[in-house]
């Protein structure tokens, strides 16, 4: 069957236009991958965000003289659509010879382009290199679980049946991994990242088992939200949690990374970027 993106500029040879062009952004609706899931619009078991930072945002001052930055963008989990990677780098491409005012006039055309796009409120934060720089560089939260003794040797797809958990007290347990890969549906290109778990619950996760799992994604085809959003939905069915976060921190291709976000109830969200990022 046909991927939604079959349709996008993605995997295709693009003219690179310099001058403002929002015609450029290419949603994909949500629903599709939701069915594949067996949800709908109206019963998301979570709540969430998608980051998208940008590298390589610049544009020309009233005087000419061009300005770079970095811009934020958080698209809810729930918006109707999610914005094709590559048509989301030719928009901002075409901003790099437009004229604005200030960053704030651009925070607001930003806004609503991406917004029309998603079919919800997008927030827009556009930042100077030094703010940025300021941060630093993030650590996950939990425990690293890659030096872990596993035999591994399913990568073609995920594999929740690997997943192990373990009744008794009440936990609370945060771990995280940087061996999360997985390819796109369209280019088959590899997307590397790094993935976060923090629940609690009756139940315990076996650590080697999620590994596992985890590595069981390394030839998968699917895009960077609907990953998590499987590792979440396998983790909930496991666990049975009072509480789960899972979010993903992806490498960035051509100048943007996206980083999905997906929780029970509303948590607070780092945006700060890894060593890979």
């Amino acid at each position: 069957m046909q991927h939604p993106a079959e349709h996008s500029p993605l995997g295709k040879s693009s003219e690179y236009v310099s001058s403002y062009s929002p015609e450029l952004l290419f949603p994909i609706s949500r629903v599709t991958k939701w069915n594949e899931l067996g949800l709908t619009a109206a019963t998301l078991p979570y709540q969430g965000v998608d980051f998208w930072n940008c590298y390589e945002l610049s544009w020309l001052t009233p005087s000419g003289k061009p300005v770079v930055a970095i811009g934020e963008f958080a698209i809810p989990a729930e918006s109707p659509n999610i914005i094709e990677s590559k048509s989301f780098k030719l928009y901002l491409n075409s901003l790099n010879q437009s004229v604005f005012a200030n960053a704030a006039e651009l925070e607001q055309v930003l806004a609503r382009d991406l917004g029309a796009a998603a079919g919800a409120q997008v927030q827009v934060r556009v930042r100077s290199l030094s703010d940025v720089a300021d941060e630093g560089v993030a650590s996950l939260p939990g425990a690293c679980i890659d030096e872990l003794d596993v035999v591994i040797d399913r990568y073609e797809h995920p594999q929740p049946e690997l997943l192990r958990a373990e009744a008794g007290q009440p936990v609370e347990d945060a771990l995280h991994s940087h061996l999360l890969k997985s390819n796109c549906p369209v280019t088959g290109q590899p997307d590397w990242g790094s993935v976060v778990v923090e629940y609690r619950g009756a139940k315990r996760l076996d650590h080697a088992s999620f590994l596992a799992y985890l590595v069981s994604f390394r030839q998968h085809a699917d895009f960077h939200e609907q990953c998590v959003e499987r590792i979440f939905l396998d983790l909930k069915r496991l666990l049975e949690p009072e509480s789960l976060t899972v979010f993903a921190r992806y490498v960035r291709r051509g100048g943007l990374d996206i980083n999905p976000y997906r929780s029970t109830h509303k948590v607070q969200t780092d945006n700060r970027r890894l060593v890979r990022q």
